[in-house]
């Protein structure tokens, strides 16, 4: 059973749809994305700084780069993980830069209880918009998220090797790729309620105040099995931070159904390296801070067979801010016979449209 909760937003109510049940590891949970808005509250950041399938690969990392160097971490976050490891792995000098004004008080505080005052300079802003002198070694940034791109890691990251990094200066982590495969949601959710989960309700608000307007956010499906999936998955975003780093893609990829079941969209996630030679991290198959995104494409599920095709176009852009990407998804599903069913989706990252897609207008019923 679902319930219907009332949120307001600039004086007007909307109405969500809410699964009661407390979350647990072996159940799936429905979260609106969260990492690219700036709503980071101790909870959020408990969960990053105790995942340590993430923490393995970016201490790794900095204990083989940054001995005698000088770092640069960006969106350190008020418990400046990475400044700190990078001192404790034998940094020369660490700048560290913070947007967020809660997070900047609390990670000054943090600096002065960790006595690092005088090897951290923490810096208030947009690395986008800051210069400092003098330049980095190793730019170290856990802005990656649940989409590769989501958190503006393609702009940022590519203005940091531009400006904030010597020649041959290197970037932590190495590589980001987004995978994706078809589902269907419906099925996915078919032992439990297809509901936000009721601890995700206050994030929604946040992304919702912060928007000035409800919208429609990406959909983060955590704990979801890679049993739903209905082919093998293809790379959809690909993101070279030592390499050529690109801020808008667009990849076109066919995938074949190797199952029969459904399809109404297509379920992304992120692999992760942060040396080349890393075992990357995959967030559908390890228990990380990364979750799945579902993206819907076909107004009803379509019946499928083993042969049937999948042909997927993804286009990220950077949005209305220069930094945070929307997305562009189109999809032409080919079934064994012979009929081709389309469908097409934009997610913007902010001020996009409301209720557009049949589960939006689920999980956000009118009165």
């Amino acid at each position: 059973m679902t319930e219907t909760h009332e949120l307001v937003v600039n004086g007007v109510p909307v109405r969500v749809q809410v699964d009661p049940e407390p979350e647990r590891a072996d159940r799936l949970a429905l979260w609106p994305s969260v990492g690219e808005y700036p709503i980071y509250d101790p909870h959020l950041y408990s969960t990053m700084t105790t995942d340590e399938e993430r923490n393995k690969r970016f201490r790794t990392s900095l204990a083989h780069l940054a001995p005698g160097k000088r770092i640069l971490d960006l969106g350190t976050g008020q418990d400046v993980v990475w400044a700190r490891e990078a001192v404790a792995a034998g940094a020369r000098q660490v700048v560290a830069v913070e947007v967020i004004p809660e997070a900047f008080r609390q990670a000054a505080a943090n600096l002065t209880a960790y006595r690092l005052e005088d090897q951290v300079t923490l810096l208030r802003g947009e690395s986008t918009t800051l210069d400092f002198a003098p330049k980095a070694d190793i730019c170290v940034a856990e802005i990656v998220g649940s989409l590769a791109s989501a958190e503006g890691a393609a702009v940022v990251l590519g203005d940091a090797k531009r400006r904030h990094l010597v020649a041959g200066g290197v970037v932590v982590p190495h590589r980001a790729v987004t995978q994706a495969a078809p589902v269907c949601l419906a099925d996915l959710f078919a032992k439990q309620p297809l509901a936000f989960s009721a601890a995700a309700l206050t994030y929604l608000q946040a992304i919702f105040d912060w928007n000035g307007r409800p919208f429609d956010v990406r959909l983060r499906i955590e704990n979801a099995s890679p049993d739903a999936l209905l082919s093998d998955s293809a790379p959809v975003e690909e993101l070279d931070f030592n390499g050529d780093l690109c801020a808008r893609q667009r990849t076109t990829t066919r995938m074949t159904i190797t199952r029969e079941g459904r399809i109404d969209g297509v379920l992304t996630w992120l692999q992760l390296w942060c040396l080349p030679d890393d075992v990357p991290l995959d967030a559908l198959r390890m228990k990380t801070n990364w979750a799945s995104i579902y993206f819907p494409l076909f107004q009803t599920p379509v019946p499928v067979t083993p042969g049937a095709e999948l042909e997927l176009t993804f286009v990220a852009t950077p949005g209305a801010d220069g930094v945070h990407p929307d997305y562009q998804l189109s999809g032409t599903l080919h079934t064994t016979d012979g009929r081709e069913h389309t469908g097409t989706l934009t997610s913007a990252h902010h001020d996009g449209p409301f209720r557009v897609q049949p589960i939006y207008q689920q999980l956000f019923p009118e009165a």
